[in-house]
């Protein structure tokens, strides 16, 4: 009995945490939480558990200025790689980051984990914004 009871106030509490999030907060965890997975399986092995980066090979994420000033580019370095030496924090990186072969809706995903993780808090970068910025790669 006291199982039935703790059960459904269980259930209770979590249909009413899920039902006071907005549609727009129910989309960015979705998007954060598979770009996670997405980060640890593709992304983690070059840029660190934390975003750190490889000395001066491999850029850490944690600058979310240039996250920030370059967002539009950054769906178009993580599908068709990038070649050319980048500054991040002042510091010259010349490592080759590889094309990534994901879908433009898991680059939106990971970009979302990226921009609000390692200290960043950039919001969500959705498919619609990525398929755009595809479009427009130089």
């Amino acid at each position: 009995m006291k199982f039935k009871i703790i059960t459904g106030l269980l259930a209770v509490i979590a249909a009413l945490t899920y039902s006071c999030q907005s549609e727009q907060e129910i989309e960015f965890m979705r998007y954060y939480t598979t770009g996670q997975q997405i980060y640890q399986s593709k992304c983690q092995n070059c840029h660190g558990v934390q975003g750190e980066g490889l000395a001066a090979l491999i850029p850490p994420l944690t600058d979310s200025v240039y996250l920030k000033n370059n967002r539009n580019q950054l769906a178009c370095y993580i599908q068709k790689g990038i070649k050319l030496p980048i500054i991040v924090n002042g510091k010259p990186f010349s490592g080759e980051m590889p094309p990534s072969n994901l879908a433009p809706v898991e680059i939106a995903e990971v970009l979302t984990y990226v921009q609000n993780s390692f200290g960043n808090k950039l919001g969500l970068h959705n498919t619609e914004m990525v398929n755009k910025e595809l479009v427009e790669c130089k």
